[in-house]
């Protein structure tokens, strides 16, 4: 049985000729803000509030930035002028060395042993891995 899967999901619909739903809310509140404005406060004081709101209005409707609308550019601003930004790090003990003095703790990197390898033997394990993996990848690439 065959479904048909719908194909373009992150298309919004277009409701008022050109322009989708959010689109017309953006520029629907952004005239009737201009048009309050101007009645009630005057033609200078509604323009020198007014147009920049118009184009608030027009940069949420209309302005992509990355792919993605400027409401959400908007929103990240906000919240990142909102929320706190004092980060603090705490330096994490373990309870083996708290009551270690700090000479103590150099000592005991100086006394920690290393492995040693051998050009031979590095040049073994490397074989063994390739080998393996290859080995690996084809067996399970048919199953």
């Amino acid at each position: 049985m065959r479904f048909a899967v719908p194909q373009f999901i992150d298309v919004e619909d277009k409701l008022f000729g050109p322009l989708t739903l959010r689109q017309a809310i953006y520029l629907s509140g952004g005239i009737g803000t201009m048009v309050v404005l101007f009645t009630w406060l005057g033609i200078l004081v509604g323009i020198l509030i007014g147009v920049p709101m118009a184009l608030l209005a027009f940069a949420l409707a209309f302005v992509k930035i990355n792919e993605r609308p400027f409401a959400y550019v908007v929103y990240a601003a906000v919240f990142y002028v909102v929320r706190n930004k004092l980060y603090l790090w705490r330096r994490t003990t373990s309870t083996t060395t708290m009551g270690a003095a700090p000479q103590n703790d150099a000592k005991a990197a100086r006394s920690l042993v290393t492995p040693q390898l051998s050009q031979s033997r590095l040049k073994e394990l490397a074989w063994s891995l390739d080998t393996n993996d290859s080995l690996y990848t084809n067996t399970n690439q048919w199953k």
